[in-house]
């Protein structure tokens, strides 16, 4: 049988790879990365500068997953970037050997065990539930109906103080001409009992305190996926002399993060009675107007945070009457680029370097609590990274615990 790579951006490397050796006995190549639990063996590697994570699985839900990944980022969803699929693997003995599908690995990426073997604590657990929350309605609104939603198939990146989820494990995921509330409702219900398994797994391990109720952290989630669920989604309707409830309605969905890219308008007969409802909604409102503005290409709540300076910069030079994209670039070079320039080459890879920019921003702010003045933006950066970023952990690359 002849080996077999389909790929969507070839990388000849990957036949470098010891493909006739089973999965479970790689030593070469792998690299110590972090990952979630997985009911399949998976391995990471790195092949030169580019970093996959393996998984061994049945050669058609390898094809099925690869595919239903394709689609995912197609539509712009947040999940992990399928590579290829091999098949046609013999080990030495001329026996076959499962199909293999390779992701890229996402940099600056943990899943939730590697999170709190970092430092997260109970109090952050609502973030991490938000974040989960965002990428299940993100789905849902794109037709997808998950199957196997948990925190174990979920990768989280620091998002200003927050986490921004992807998926990473498809293998029930269906993309439906139309989801029905049915399967909504069921994807919620999955989740809420493998979020509750994983919570108690965490206490048993001492990962997590054994104080945290974990019914109440599952109540959570369901509370806030149907309150944003309804928020993005449900109708509104209001009199004919109360238009600016539309405009309203637009506020408060950028304000979560997401563009209304459709809106259903209908009155009645006579023009009295107003009813709106968001068709098509899409999260990334602050993302790309900072990518707009900027060329910066990180996660929404690190844009807002970056917009949000950019209009402090602008207040404080008195740069209201300037071009808004002018202003833009005199803050990358006067503030960002040089404080990123302040960044030495052994901490670069503890945060990205919207966050890094985040918590310097945080410290500052603490800083100047304390000292009872502004303090200044550079000596408040070279403060926060002499004192806290160097003793931080590597997060691009970083080595998982040791038991």
């Amino acid at each position: 049988m002849a080996l077999r790579i389909v790929a969507n951006r070839p990388d000849p490397s990957l036949l470098q790879l010891p493909w006739a050796v089973p999965l479970e006995d790689w030593t070469e190549h792998v690299v110590p990365l972090p990952r979630g639990l997985s009911r399949h063996v998976v391995r990471i590697v790195r092949l030169g500068d580019n970093t996959y994570a393996v998984k061994e699985t049945v050669e058609e839900m390898a094809f099925r997953e690869y595919r239903l990944l394709r689609d995912l980022q197609r539509l712009g969803l947040p999940s992990v970037t399928p590579q290829g699929v091999v098949t046609g693997r013999v080990d030495e003995n001329g026996e076959e050997l499962p199909a293999a599908l390779l992701t890229e690995h996402l940099q600056f990426s943990l899943p939730y065990r590697s999170l709190f073997a970092h430092g997260l604590t109970a109090a952050n657990l609502p973030e991490l539930i938000d974040a989960m929350v965002v990428l299940l309605v993100r789905l849902h609104l794109a037709d997808f109906y998950w199957g196997d939603v948990s925190l174990s198939n979920v990768l989280f990146r620091r998002d200003a103080g927050g986490f921004a989820a992807y998926l990473v494990d498809a293998e029930t995921g269906e993309l439906k001409p139309t989801l029905s509330d049915n399967l909504r409702e069921y994807d919620v219900t999955v989740a809420v009992e493998n979020v509750f398994a994983e919570l108690l797994d965490l206490q048993a391990s001492e990962s997590l305190d054994h104080e945290v109720q974990a019914h109440a952290i599952v109540d959570l989630l369901t509370e806030r996926y149907h309150a944003l669920w309804d928020e993005l989604t449900r109708p509104e309707e209001f009199s004919s002399g109360e238009l600016w409830r539309i405009e309203r309605r637009v506020e408060r969905l950028n304000d979560l993060g997401f563009d209304v890219d459709e809106l259903d308008i209908v009155t009645d007969w006579n023009g009295d009675r107003v009813r709106i409802q968001p068709k098509v909604v899409e999260l990334g409102h602050h993302s790309r107007e900072l990518q707009a503005l900027t060329g910066l290409d990180v996660e929404d709540a690190q844009a807002r945070r970056m917009l949000n300076d950019i209009a402090s910069f602008t207040a404080h030079f008195d740069l209201g009457r300037e071009d808004r994209s002018l202003v833009a670039t005199r803050w990358m070079q006067q503030v960002y680029e040089p404080i990123m320039a302040m960044v030495p080459p052994e901490a670069r890879g503890k945060l990205e370097p919207a966050e890094i920019f985040h918590e310097m921003l945080v410290h500052r702010w603490y800083l100047s609590e304390n000292a009872g003045h502004a303090v200044n933006i550079f000596d408040s950066a070279r403060h926060y990274i002499e004192n806290y970023l160097l003793a931080k952990p590597e997060e691009k690359v970083a080595a998982e615990e040791s038991d």
